[in-house]
């Protein structure tokens, strides 16, 4: 089903696309989502953490998306699921809003002469398609993008505005770039000659795989002789640095203003929380969660969460807690000294 904003459904419609059963009136008619607290009659919203239980019982949506346990507590009809979150996200995408980034070729486009475009092409205000780009059909480029010499991009690919796509970067189908987010720039990569820094060409690109998503104000560095490596379906969130020659694998999520220093493996399945820092040439095996604001330092072989940031406190505790952490030496030095004594 395709979005279709403005029109309704019954609950049975949109049971079809997500799968399920209805418990009550499956002919309650649908125009659009909405929270639990916030939910009008002629909207759907979902339940996935039983904390928002008490929010289910006392709705006003006109129906519900809920696991088999909650099912018994909604006081309208439900679409009973495995999966409420997800099946959410599939109807909520027939209510979709979001206008189109561009409608047609605007007059002010500059498309190269030796540039391809695929069928169906939108291109806005100021957009560049440089030498030797490839644009595939039912792609959508959004105001004052760059499209760089020799740059490939997919089928159905959808780009928001002021994005930049640097030369010879290879871009999958489907796959959604917001505002502000340069791929391909130079890696950062440099060497010292007695306090000079010497730039070091940047010769290889990026590869994107299909159905990926990349946030806004993000960067993903080219590699420096081989190319930095982004799997299928990956999601990438706001301001997050991939540095150069990094490769992340099919399925991962990487949170808000992550960093990403260059040469990391990082593996399928894999969900790095906000603010996480990761060094150079670390290995992340695939299915690790990592929580947010956790450094990294060194690889990790087996599946799992990892954490290191440390949560909020009082600040008295905090301070109290840094004196003490000053003192862990000269407690260390103290109970070596007391188990020598000991054992003479």
């Amino acid at each position: 089903m395709t979005a279709n904003p403005g029109r309704s459904y019954t609950l049975a419609e949109l049971a079809e696309q997500v799968g399920g059963t209805i418990t009550g009136d499956a002919t309650v008619r649908i125009s659009g989502v909405g929270t639990l607290a916030g939910a009008s009659a002629s909207q759907i919203s979902f339940l996935t953490n039983p904390k928002y239980t008490p929010q289910l019982t006392s709705t006003s949506a006109g129906a519900v998306i809920v696991p088999e346990k909650a099912a018994g507590d909604a006081p309208c009809p439900a679409l009973v699921v495995k999966n409420p979150h997800a099946a959410f996200a599939r109807i909520a995408q027939c209510f979709d809003t979001t206008p189109a980034v561009a409608s047609g070729v605007a007059p002010s486009a500059v498309v190269a002469d030796s540039a391809t475009l695929g069928d169906n092409v939108s291109l806005g205000p100021h957009v560049v398609i440089e030498d030797g780009a490839v644009i595939g059909d039912n792609v959508s480029i959004g105001a004052n993008t760059v499209i760089g010499k020799g740059a490939v991009i997919g089928n159905d690919c959808v780009f928001y505005p002021n994005v930049t796509i640097y030369h010879d970067v290879v871009i999958g189908q489907g796959v959604v770039i917001q505002a502000q987010t340069v791929i391909g720039a130079d890696g950062f990569g440099y060497a010292n000659d007695n306090g000079l820094w010497l730039p070091i060409p940047q010769t290889g690109s990026v590869r994107i795989g299909d159905n990926s998503y990349i946030g806004a104000s993000s960067s993903i560095d080219r590699g420096a002789m081989e190319d930095t490596v982004i799997g299928d379906n990956v999601i990438i969130d706001n301001q997050v640095q991939v540095g150069h020659n990094c490769i992340i694998g099919d399925h991962s999520c990487i949170c808000g203003s992550t960093g990403i220093a260059g040469s990391c493996h990082i593996g399928k399945y894999v969900i790095i929380g906000g603010g996480v820092g990761i060094n150079g040439h670390i290995s992340i095996c695939d299915k690790v969660q990592v929580t947010g604001y956790t450094m990294i330092v060194q690889d990790i072989t087996e599946p799992g969460v990892y954490s290191s940031g440390q949560p909020a406190m009082p600040n008295r505790d905090w301070r109290k807690n840094v004196i003490r952490l000053r003192q862990v030496d000269s407690l260390y030095q103290r109970v070596k000294a007391l188990e020598k004594l000991r054992e003479s």
